[in-house]
């Protein structure tokens, strides 16, 4: 039997190696159900983004509240939004479940470099999270837009996770993943910093970012400190690029069989 319900609200990709459907493969992983509110639908394959369509927020908001007042729902992930309208959509989350863990993965744009949200809606995406959720999970180029500020280093990370604490009071995970050599992630909790290394796994896999956010609600919901839940996530991460396999000509896909 599950041991409770979380929900992913994120974009459909249809390899299924990122978005809706790897969250709920990871929440399934972790003996929860998973439930998915899907916020956009993209055009790809392995090799990159073609197109992208938002669904209504209306739609989105309706199908969020029937869930709601079915099933009681553990905790909440977020990834890709799609477009700027969603932004109310999260903020109408938030209010409803402010007593729950929710992890933000800030998609804002693909490895081949489209758009998953507006630039200039940024700033107001992280103002409506301000103050409202467990955890933000940039990685380095997510964490320079949110910023404003040049993230290259180890340095830089440490200053990022601080300012974002420090401008939204979300405490974040920024990570290291595209550095060269070892895998650093950097969590500032809003009182001390947690260093996370790893050797580096090498190749190019696609859906990382959703596997480690989804990795670290599960482990949230089962009553973990955020640190502990980031440590762990890290390491199944890991694992997780060392088993992916080739599908397609691009990247290599996340398998959890």
């Amino acid at each position: 039997m599950p041991s409770g319900v979380l929900l992913s609200l994120a974009g459909f990709d249809p390899t299924s190696g990122a978005g809706v459907t790897l969250d709920l493969k990871v929440f399934a992983s972790h003996s929860f159900q998973g439930m998915g509110l899907v916020t956009a639908i993209t055009v790809q394959n392995t090799q990159e983004v073609k197109d992208l369509h938002c669904l209504p927020a209306e739609l989105v908001q309706r199908q969020y509240q029937a869930l709601i007042e079915d099933t009681e729902i553990l905790g909440i992930k977020v990834g890709m939004l799609g477009c700027r309208e969603h932004i109310s959509t999260i903020a109408s989350v938030l209010e409803t479940s402010a007593s729950l863990p929710a992890v933000i993965d800030p998609v804002l744009r693909s490895s081949s470099g489209t758009w998953l949200l507006e630039p200039d809606a940024v700033n107001d995406y992280m103002g409506t999270l301000a103050g409202r959720i467990t955890l933000l999970t940039p990685n380095l180029e997510e964490a320079a837009l949110i910023t404003g500020s040049d993230v290259s280093g180890l340095d830089d990370m440490h200053a990022a996770a601080r300012q974002i604490y420090q401008d939204y009071r979300i405490p974040s995970l920024v990570k290291g993943g595209h550095l060269t050599g070892v895998v650093v992630d950097v969590l500032f909790d809003g009182s001390a910093y947690h260093i996370f290394k790893r050797e580096r796994t090498e190749g190019n896999v696609h859906g990382t970012g959703c596997f480690l956010s989804s990795s670290i609600l599960c482990f949230l919901a089962q009553g973990r400190s955020l640190a502990d839940a980031c440590r762990l996530a890290g390491d199944l991460t890991r694992e997780a690029i060392r088993k992916a396999g080739p599908v397609g000509k691009g990247q290599r896909l996340i398998s959890l069989e």
